[in-house]
């Protein structure tokens, strides 16, 4: 028998764990928990219930880990610390500067219930978050950088959507090329919000609605669009149908540093990720790290941990032996 998965929240997140369980032999959805009818819910694993979410601690016993796939903004800080008291969970919280207040309530909830909870998980936070840490440890003297794009930000997206008179929206986050030259070149560039990424916004507006005022909303939004060199287009429903409806994302971190007794020698680090799907990729991470978090349990650990504190051998469906002989 594999590890028996639970999901809380089928959306985008949710059907991307779906999937990827289906590419782990050593993992079997059992159930998938909605607040919505569950007979209007339909998913593709044939042998998986459908419940309401509030049947979840009935099924306390009967899962290994359950993955929470709601959003960061008002579910996961409710839903993360009060299932970590029932089963070990891992969630993809990242609300970067709320973190620490974050590990530590899912920490309480998950000692007092004896399991392992595991949070923050996904590119970035998750892989990024790995990648700036070795990058550091290794050339500590050096600067960080962050790129993200060019993709679908969801989050930007659904604000432009709560603008009065849009109809829908999609917002891209896209690299400005000349920094990340200076930053490949090894400039050591000192570089502001302003001069790392811009935002493209495709819009379709409701029919008679100012399209003049919403394009200055857009722009003047403060912490989404302000800081940003943003350009807006109005389009059809239909041209945003057939040219975004796929949610694309990637990014790059990179680390500048020097080595040698008179700092004679330059290093880049650069972990680059391109991806068609945002959500399904996201997806692919927490259930490697679903894996760790039921390692972890049966050997008895209990609490919160952050990617930082997994070793990687607890993502692999492989032994230490297999990984010895063919990855090291």
């Amino acid at each position: 028998m594999g590890i028996r998965i639970g999901i809380l929240g089928y959306g985008n997140l949710g059907r991307g764990v779906e999937c990827a369980i289906r590419q782990n032999p050593d993992m079997e959805l059992k159930a998938v928990f909605t607040r919505r009818d569950p007979e209007s819910v339909n998913i593709l694993t044939e042998s998986a219930k459908v419940c309401h979410v509030n049947e979840a601690r009935e099924w306390a016993e009967k899962l290994d880990v359950m993955i929470l796939c709601g959003g960061s903004a008002t579910d996961l800080p409710v839903q993360t610390p009060e299932y970590a008291g029932l089963f070990n969970v891992v969630d993809s919280f990242d609300t970067h500067a709320r973190i620490p207040e974050h590990f530590a309530n899912v920490d309480a909830a998950a000692r007092k219930g004896g399991k392992v909870a595991i949070i923050s998980v996904g590119w970035d936070p998750g892989l990024f978050s790995l990648n700036r840490m070795y990058a550091n440890a290794i050339l500590p003297e050096g600067k960080d950088y962050t790129f993200w794009g060019r993709g679908v930000s969801q989050g930007h997206s659904d604000a432009i959507r709560r603008i009065a008179g849009v109809k829908d929206a999609k917002q891209y986050t896209i690299p400005v090329e000349d920094a990340l030259k200076a930053v490949r070149a090894g400039e050591n560039p000192d570089l502001t919000t302003r001069q790392k990424h811009t935002r493209e916004c495709f819009v379709v507006a409701e029919e008679g609605a100012d399209k003049a005022a919403i394009e200055k909303e857009i722009k003047t939004m403060p912490n989404y669009f302000a800081e940003y060199d943003t350009t807006v287009h109005f389009i059809t429903a239909e041209e945003l149908r057939r040219d975004h409806s796929g949610i694309p994302h990637g990014g790059l971190v990179l680390r500048s540093g020097v080595t040698g007794w008179e700092k004679e020698n330059k290093h880049l680090i650069e972990y680059n990720l391109k991806l068609d799907s945002n959500p399904e990729f996201t997806a692919s991470v927490i259930v490697a790290y679903a894996r760790a978090a039921y390692r972890l349990s049966t050997e008895g650990a209990k609490g919160c941990r952050t990617v930082f504190d997994i070793a990687p051998a607890y993502l692999s469906a492989k032994s230490g032996e297999e990984l010895r002989a063919s990855m090291l």
